[in-house]
């Protein structure tokens, strides 16, 4: 019997491997390499050429854009419904932006020409990389919009609704600090909103621990942009069939 405390992976448990027809998975399933994602991670830097592909499980992968003055903020964050590494076979082999580890967990990983092999088959599995490869696109147009026009209230709570919706729990294990590195606003911002949505019993907040009480509340509380890259993703790659864990 297995305790209680084991977590058993699957590469089912990421929704694109799930929703890959049998045949497919069937020819990628041997080559799924296990690989623990630890928090902070360089997934791969910029300019980097990619030699895998990753397709996280329990883990959250962070883009980041990186400035010349040593600047960055997210451009978009990767979890069990995506891919990182999409610049593969979008049309070239490397990409401007940083892949860290956000939430530190497991994924699986892929040699990237086998990926490659399977998007040049032209069939089921290009179709849904590039819808999905459609839903991230609206996802960093998106956070664009809401880091020019939003408050960091509002972008505070998408950001950790988008990370919730990625999570089993409600907890989440970030500082302040790199939250402010992934808005790319001032640390002070991010202590004031957090202030603010625990003072309404919204989130509690400790030692560097974030757990959501209220998500109602932090759905009430942001802007559009998560509603919009929720139901993008929805509408993208909900109609799939999932395969069972």
């Amino acid at each position: 019997m297995s305790s209680p405390h084991v977590v058993l992976h699957n590469p089912n448990q990421n929704h694109l491997l799930a929703a890959m027809q049998d045949a497919d998975f069937a020819r990628l399933a041997p080559h799924l390499e296990q690989v623990p994602m630890r928090l902070g991670d360089v997934i791969y830097d910029s300019g980097d050429k990619l030699h895998h592909v990753y397709f996280p499980t329990t883990a959250i992968v962070s883009l980041h854009y990186l400035l010349e003055n040593g600047g960055s903020s997210e451009i978009a964050g990767v979890g069990n419904e995506g891919v990182v590494g999409v610049s593969l076979f979008m049309g070239g082999d490397s990409t401007p932006s940083r892949a860290v580890v956000q939430t530190g967990g497991v994924g699986y990983r892929l040699k990237a020409h086998l990926l490659m092999e399977e998007f040049n088959r032209a069939g089921p599995v290009m179709r849904l990389l590039l819808r999905y490869t459609q839903a991230l696109l609206t996802q960093m147009s998106q956070t664009a919009v809401c880091n020019r026009h939003h408050t960091v209230e509002q972008q505070l709570c998408r950001w950790l609704l988008l990370t919730l919706d990625r999570l089993p729990g409600r907890e989440l294990t970030m500082t302040q600090e790199l939250i402010a590195n992934m808005l790319g606003v001032r640390r002070e911002g991010v202590t004031e909103a957090a202030g603010k949505l625990q003072a309404r019993g919204h989130i509690s907040y400790r030692r560097g621990h974030i757990t959501v009480l209220d998500r109602h509340g932090l759905e009430g509380t942001t802007c559009e942009c998560y509603g919009v890259v929720k139901k993008e993703f929805a509408r993208l790659l909900s109609d799939v069939r999932q395969r069972q864990a």
